[in-house]
């Protein structure tokens, strides 16, 4: 199982490879992602729905327009976002005129199921990145 805080040195190849294909400012528009993604995560891990509802995209916002109604949707349609219980950050895709990311996260649901969430992120008028949508695609069985 991948865990979050494991350190590999594919990993870091991995990390390398994807800032060097990305280039400097993309690489850093990535990893700012990558972070906006974590903290939602880690909100989600510690019940702080408001710091969680504070990284939607405006578009999501005006679908749950309180946080009540997101945390509902969130906790009915996504546990394995709102209780992961290991994530790896797999693949990201910048759009070519950098106004959006597609972010890959592997997880491990709360039951123990493998998933891929792949979130999409728009950038902000003030350069930000917001969660604008979430897919989750569940994993396919290991082959015996």
């Amino acid at each position: 199982m991948i865990m979050k805080n494991l350190f590999h040195p594919a990993w870091s190849l991995a990390a390398l490879l994807a800032a060097l294909a990305f280039g400097p400012a993309r690489a850093n528009d990535a990893a700012t992602a990558r972070g906006v993604i974590e903290s939602q995560i880690e909100a989600f891990l510690a019940d702080d729905m408001a710091t969680a509802y504070s990284f939607a995209a405006p578009s999501i916002k005006r679908l749950y327009p309180d946080q009540e109604r997101f945390s509902a949707m969130v906790r009915r349609g996504y546990q394995p976002v709102y209780r992961p219980g290991n994530y790896a950050f797999g693949r990201g895709k910048i759009a070519p005129d950098g106004a959006g990311i597609v972010q890959e996260v592997l997880i491990s649901g709360p039951d123990g199921e493998d998933w891929t969430a792949l979130y999409s992120l728009e950038r902000q008028p003030d350069g930000s990145f917001k969660i604008n949508g979430v897919q989750m695609i569940k994993a396919a069985a290991p082959q015996t």
